[in-house]
């Protein structure tokens, strides 16, 4: 088993995934691991560094498929004892003149950005060694569809004491609503992929929570960040950042210095804290 500590990142084959491995590679004392879900896109993908004079590891990960995230935690086990940094990228997002229905919009977004997600954080983070980072790659669109959510749903979003499971039925009532189309009487934004982030950011104060209730002198820092409008194939070629400007942000968090208390729990944009 390899002492070397190590840093996976999920959906790194383009984008701001990407250059967050670009950027790890660079600055992280250990082994990086780019994941994608396609085993030729995330091969190209290290070449590329390669070229660079970078030198990241492959391994194939799908954060759709159980199996698929349970065969990286074995791995990671078996070869490093566990995990040092883990920045959950991977996620995917409608255009906005998609045509394709609402309510499968829905289902397809929440099931990668929130199930997804929290599918990897299950499995992974109690492989995550002290003083580890957790990052997880929320957006601005969160507190902006937060703000378009009923008062009632804006207060259990913000609550200090919900819990993961009253969350999952939030993220899967919102699914059956838009259904239904009952999703805008019942308090829901007409946004997927903002209600996906929203869960994506309470997911990150709850697990931040779980931590200091059972990890409490693991020093582990795990946070939401929004990486900003980058210019990437989600975003359109429009957007104000480049990939490599929006991976600064999570690759602050990713790197924050072992004695460094904070932050945790929080939703961090532009390296800054932000009021959720």
């Amino acid at each position: 088993m390899s002492g070397t500590p190590v840093a996976v990142v999920t959906g790194g084959n383009k984008g701001i995934g990407f250059a967050i491995v670009r950027r790890l590679c660079q600055q992280f004392q250990g082994d990086v691991y780019l994941t994608a879900r396609d085993p030729g896109n995330g091969q190209a993908a290290i070449a590329k560094l390669q070229e660079e004079g970078l030198h990241p590891f492959f391994h194939q990960l799908d954060i759709d498929d159980l199996q698929s995230i349970r065969a990286l935690r074995d791995f990671l086990k078996e070869k490093y004892g566990g995990l040092n940094v883990l920045v959950n990228n991977a996620g995917i997002a409608f255009k906005v003149l998609d045509s394709t229905p609402f309510p499968v919009q829905a289902e397809v977004t929440l099931k990668t950005n929130f199930f997804g997600t929290r599918n990897v954080c299950t499995e992974l983070l109690p492989l995550v060694k002290p003083y580890g980072k957790v990052v997880n790659v929320s957006s601005s669109v969160s507190i902006s569809s937060l703000a378009s959510c009923s008062k009632e749903l804006q207060q259990k979003f913000r609550s200090d004491t919900i819990t993961e499971e009253e969350l999952v039925k939030l993220m899967t009532k919102f699914v059956e609503d838009t259904k239904k189309n009952t999703h805008q009487k019942e308090g829901w934004p007409n946004t997927a992929y903002g209600v996906s982030k929203i869960g994506v950011t309470v997911l990150s104060r709850i697990q931040a929570r779980m931590i200091n209730e059972k990890r409490k002198g693991d020093h582990i820092l795990l946070n939401a960040c929004c990486p900003g409008w980058v210019r990437t194939d989600m975003a359109g070629p429009k957007a104000p950042k480049s990939p490599d400007e929006g991976a600064e942000t999570p690759v602050y968090l990713a790197l924050l210095p072992a004695d460094a208390d904070g932050p945790h729990g929080q939703f961090v944009s532009d390296k800054t804290v932000q009021t959720w």
